[in-house]
């Protein structure tokens, strides 16, 4: 999110050529038959569920309806700072309250499998909400924003049609069409989608978290899709609830399987007008942003894999830029426990980007146009290194469902002489503070426990 302007986003359609698997906030995709459950799906058990072989034809009293699934995700987690003298961690927006207890997420999805229903056709959904303290940021405005204010709200996360196309290719096209998340990064949403209980800098500050919209994979050949849409913008919608009335929208291309099946990558770019006309007024039609995002994962082999994740941002109407690389490694010991581990070097050149948002309605009202209270910081260069392990402990024999811990340590630093950490300063404006007397560095911990099903 943006600090210093207030950024929402209004809506056009999204044509997007892409169902990036590897991408962070995706969650299912057309073509795909289950939920990818991150946490939960080992290596070896990949392995195993390859040999086993599927029966794609239903039987003669199968129908669609037969194949709904629903599932319910809940997290909750801790975090340490006694060091922060503002009860805050800087620079973070879903795991922002130091040294609290919270629920961050229950995210409720009913989704149906893109299936054939004749000619190559085929059609599915996924509809998902999220209740906790993460819906502050995964707002989509005009979609029951601002029912609840406190720091405990919800949010529709997803809400669309999936289709598939035989057409173009052997491969076809498959669609999206409704509320979606963004497809750029690493780490989603949903606890299930990511590594670490916190973010990476990348992940908070510069990807888009919802868009709305059409988002399509042109599957060229086995290994090459090709991207391209067309959407609202970030977290917004329609009429009254737009940013502006420009369209924004996706390009780029995945290739996945190369490398004997060992490496895919991504290169998706997003572009278009995100400024807000109630803001700034008709300027928000022609002031761009631009955001690029380059992924690759490599398997070294059936324990461990290594993950690029490189994004830039670009900003005309406040000449801002914003770019940083995060690397991460993961090994499983075994089913039960895998190692995680990542860093990042991440750059805000002028300080508009990185920051706070100070009351449970803020990015909502940022969103919108509106005033909202914020803290910044100037200019910095940021780095950051978390490890940490995902325990699923075999012990536990629940009726239903699974249970994950992930405990891990983080260290953020300031590398180019700024001080925006664990302290801030009032300015004339009572509703902004400024980070720059604090400390160069913060060193903090982390918990939270998922449950699945």
């Amino acid at each position: 999110m943006l600090f210093r302007r207030p950024l929402p986003v209004g809506m056009c359609l999204s044509l997007q050529l892409a169902a990036l698997p590897a991408l962070a906030q995706e969650k299912i995709m057309p073509g795909d038959t289950a939920r990818p459950l991150v946490l939960e799906e080992t290596p070896a058990e990949k392995a195993q569920a390859a040999k086993e072989e599927v029966n794609l034809k239903p039987t003669a009293n199968h129908t669609w309806f037969d194949d709904l699934e629903g599932h319910l995700v809940v997290e909750a987690g801790v975090n340490g700072n006694p060091w922060t003298h503002t009860g805050r961690n800087w620079a973070q927006s879903y795991v922002d309250r130091a040294n609290t207890a919270t629920l961050n997420q229950i995210t409720g999805t009913l989704s149906h499998p893109t299936t054939d229903i004749g000619g190559g056709y085929g059609i599915g959904f996924v509809f998902e909400v999220l209740y906790g303290s993460d819906a502050r940021f995964n707002p989509t405005i005009g979609m029951g924003d601002g029912s609840l204010t406190g720091i405990y709200q919800w949010a529709p996360t997803q809400a669309h049609i999936d289709a598939h196309l035989p057409w173009l290719s052997k491969g076809g096209i498959d669609l999206q069409i409704g509320q979606q998340y963004g497809i750029q990064g690493f780490e989603g949403t949903d606890a299930l989608e990511r590594p670490f209980y916190s973010y990476n800098y990348s992940s908070d500050y510069i990807v888009p978290f919802e868009t709305v919209g059409v988002l399509a994979t042109w599957h060229m050949t086995d290994t090459v899709a090709w991207v391209m849409g067309v959407n609202a913008g970030n977290s917004t919608t329609f009429g009254g609830a737009k940013n502006n009335t420009r369209p924004k929208g996706y390009f780029g291309v995945q290739l996945s399987g190369l490398a004997d099946g060992k490496l895919d990558v991504a290169a998706i770019a997003y572009v278009g007008p995100q400024q807000s006309v109630y803001a700034i007024g008709n300027e928000a039609n022609h002031q761009m942003e631009y955001i690029g995002d380059f992924l690759a994962t490599y398997k070294l082999n059936d324990t461990s894999s290594i993950t690029l994740n490189g994004t830039y941002y670009h900003d005309d109407y406040y000449q801002d830029d914003v770019y940083g690389v995060t690397t991460y490694f993961s090994h499983d010991f075994s089913p039960s426990l895998t190692f995680n581990a990542r860093g990042e070097i991440f750059r805000d050149n002028n300080g508009s980007v990185v920051g706070n948002n100070t009351s449970p309605m803020s990015y909502v009202n940022e969103l919108r146009g509106r005033p909202y209270s914020y803290d910044s910081a100037p200019g910095t260069t940021y780095g950051e290194l978390t490890v940490g392990v995902t325990y699923r402990p075999q012990f536990l024999k629940l009726p239903r469902g699974s249970f994950s811990i992930r405990p891990e340590v983080r260290l953020d630093k300031a590398l180019n002489g700024t001080r925006p950490f664990n302290r801030v300063s009032p300015t004339d404006d009572p509703t902004v503070n400024y980070a720059d007397n604090g400390t160069n560095n913060m060193f903090w911990f982390s918990c939270d426990a998922i449950w699945s099903y």
